[in-house]
């Protein structure tokens, strides 16, 4: 018998040989269309064989099948740290560049269809972007993003990029820190604070969750940006996808966490480790797909990108 993962109901086997060709790079993040094609964004290893994080390099798209073959490598030298991948169900593919400060929304063949921000420009302080991390969308269409690394807040645009609003504060310390500079700023840990809201989603109900990575918490808001509660016990959370029964699965530094909407913890898996199926790091972008199969993208050791089958 195959060996399971997961928690309580939600228990997997591991996909071996997904995909199935070697991801050249850090598979950044994870998402997938109504068609069942599958989509990662990959930063590129430097001259030296080693590999960027935060800062900027280059990078590229892969699309597989379901079953893991390349259908397709675009985008080449097109990024600069690429990072967070969302896709709505319109099949418009959001991606928020890290490097270049931007949000670009693509066609599935890969058309530009909107840029929001101007590539290689950040944003005065507060002000759109400066590192950005995700982006996503409500009901209504309008965009939300995650500007995490170096602003601390998240920006609310129309569906044709009119900026509306921006909510949050908080000095970049994490990135000072991070880049080996003199902390200058102070933590921010209030409500409506944020030490680097890593990954943003809407639910149906038009509830904004910011998962505020570096204070280990997950906090929510209204569309207005008003805050409303939080879940204060979320390891380092990367990225979060709200599956088909409601239930939210966030990956971070505890692995894969799993909770009600209304922040009950149901449960916890994963492995440290440098095997199949273990993460060596932390899963750093997560998308379920319609047969409930769930996909992580690792960021950070092992650097690859797995599938695991529901059972």
């Amino acid at each position: 018998m195959a060996r399971q993962w997961g928690a309580g109901d939600y228990r997997y086997e591991l996909v071996e040989n997904w995909p199935q060709v070697t991801v050249n790079g850090v598979a950044a993040d994870v998402a997938g269309d109504s068609d069942g094609r599958i989509y990662t964004v990959v930063r590129d290893p430097k001259a030296d064989g080693t590999f960027n994080d935060i800062t900027p390099a280059t990078g590229h798209m892969l699309v597989f099948d379901r079953d893991g073959a390349l259908l397709d490598t675009r985008l080449t030298g097109e990024f600069s740290s690429p990072h967070g991948l969302w896709i709505n169900g319109d099949d418009e593919i959001f991606h928020a560049d890290c490097g270049h400060h931007t949000v670009t929304k693509y066609s599935t063949t890969g058309e530009v269809l909107m840029t929001i921000g101007t590539k290689g420009e950040r944003g005065a302080p507060g002000a759109p972007f400066n590192m950005c991390t995700r982006a996503t969308q409500s009901r209504s269409g309008d965009i939300f993003v995650s500007d995490g690394y170096g602003q601390n807040r998240v920006h609310r645009y129309s569906s044709d990029g009119e900026h509306i609003l921006s909510f949050g504060s908080g000095d970049p310390v994490f990135l000072q820190g991070w880049l080996g500079e003199e902390v200058t700023g102070t933590s921010a840990t209030g409500p409506g604070e944020f030490n680097l809201p890593h990954h943003v989603l809407v639910d149906d109900d038009d509830n904004v969750y910011v998962m505020d990575r570096t204070n280990n918490r997950c906090q929510i808001f209204d569309l207005e940006g008003n805050y409303l509660r939080e879940w204060s016990d979320v390891a380092g959370a990367n990225d979060a996808v709200i599956d088909s029964h409601g239930v939210m699965h966030i990956v971070g530094h505890a692995g894969v966490e799993l909770r009600s909407l209304d922040g009950m913890l149901l449960g916890r898996w994963g492995e440290k480790g440098e095997g199949a199926g273990h993460f060596t790091n932390s899963p750093h972008g997560v998308y379920i797909d319609s047969e409930e199969s769930i996909y992580i993208a690792e960021v950070g050791g092992n650097n690859r990108l797995q599938k695991f089958a529901r059972v």
